[in-house]
């Protein structure tokens, strides 16, 4: 006998991980004040770049030493920006446990061709991170999007260390607490955790980091939009909102609208305190269903953002099938949009929990889980 239909519905069913829900309050009216039409050079366009770096700085809580820049290309620019600019000073160590990471793997031994150590987990775990040797530049994504997996803490990281840590923090800033002082280069997108508009990235960083850009030369040419430097001195511009390229000014205003509704809510505590509750109402209904796991295997390392999920019910005869199937009937009916596993990532679900989530859309969707999971059993037999 099929199971009723659940009676509501998430009142915002977008759960996707990129991009990702707006804030509750958004409305599109909000952007009013974007100097649209307006040269990102004039002083009206510093002042909101400006104050997209200093809100940053304020909400984060990142040193005052540390450097804040707006670069083109999304997430991916601000990394690779850092890998080519920074990497073949000493040896490198790039740990993987998702598709992100294994991506960095992929351009540092592959196309810059540095002499690296490469250590991989399978989806649901971690590299051990004790085995690593913070005396090489260590490359690592905190919070795998797309295998549900972070790094718990940074203990494992010495405050003596001699080489440079290079983040993807892309899924983690603003839900999860970095330690800036373990973090040398540090990199997110405004479109993860709160909900901005894709396209621009954010690169962080340390006064060690900054001395290597200024005392090391790659051996490889650096395309203009990775050039940080000038003479070997730091193009301090980059860190103050004068961008390597053009930004939109749209987007601009659409990130400090972000910023201020993260003030208004109480700052970066009460941006974790959301994600959390949201992701502990999956895992608590994984712990009540027993045809439903978290794909991170160790609770510690357990995602508050990008909650990965797999099926373990012993009736699904083709787990890749029947994930869709579940995805599909739960957007077919308004109930959670784009929630499929990430392509190279094992069959299952992937839902966002980030602070732009509300909770209850959260407990509303796990009665659509169980009707969708019911449905697609049924739909098999």
């Amino acid at each position: 006998m099929a199971m009723q239909e659940p009676a509501t519905r998430p009142a915002n069913p977008r759960f996707s991980s990129g991009p990702c829900a707006k804030p509750p309050t958004y409305e599109l009216s909000k952007l009013a004040d974007a100097p649209l039409g307006r040269s990102h050079r004039a002083a009206v366009g510093k002042a909101k770049l400006k104050a997209a770096i200093d809100g940053t700085r304020e909400i984060l809580g990142i040193p005052a030493e540390y450097k804040i820049g707006i670069v083109p290309a999304s997430d991916t620019g601000a990394v690779e920006m850092a890998l080519w600019s920074m990497l073949g000073a000493r040896k490198a160590e790039m740990l993987a446990w998702e598709s992100f990471g294994s991506g960095w793997v992929t351009d540092v031994v592959k196309q810059l061709k540095i002499d690296a150590e490469v250590k991989t987990a399978d989806y649901g775990q971690i590299v051990d991170l004790g085995s690593v040797d913070f005396d090489n530049d260590v490359v690592f994504t905190w919070n795998g999007t797309t295998s549900g997996v972070r790094v718990p803490n940074g203990d494992a990281i010495p405050a003596d260390r001699a080489g440079l840590t290079i983040c993807d923090a892309t899924s983690a800033a603003f839900a999860q607490d970095l330690p800036w002082d373990k973090l040398d280069v540090t990199t997110f997108s405004w479109q993860k955790v709160m909900g901005g508009e894709a396209a621009h990235g954010m690169l962080i960083l340390s006064p060690r980091a900054v001395e290597r850009l200024e005392s090391y030369t790659p051996a490889w040419p650096l395309p203009k939009i990775f050039r940080l430097t000038k003479g070997g001195k730091l193009i301090e511009g980059i860190f103050t909102g004068a961008t390597i390229n053009t930004p939109s000014m749209l987007a601009v205003e659409d990130y400090l609208v972000a910023l201020d509704w993260a003030r208004k809510i109480g700052g970066l505590p009460e941006l974790m305190k959301r994600a959390d509750t949201n992701a502990k109402v999956l895992w608590d209904f994984c712990d009540r269903n027993d045809w439903l796991a978290n794909l991170a295997e160790d609770p510690a390392t357990r995602s508050n953002t990008s909650v990965c999920l797999k099926f373990t019910d012993d009736r699904i005869t083709d787990p890749a099938a029947f994930a869709k199937a579940v995805a599909k009937k739960l957007e077919t009916y308004d109930a959670a949009y784009d929630i499929g596993a990430y392509r190279d990532a094992p069959a299952g679900l992937r839902i966002w929990c980030g602070a732009t989530i509300e909770a209850a859309d959260v407990e509303k969707l796990t009665l659509w889980l169980k009707w969708a999971f019911e449905e697609a059993l049924e739909a098999q037999a």
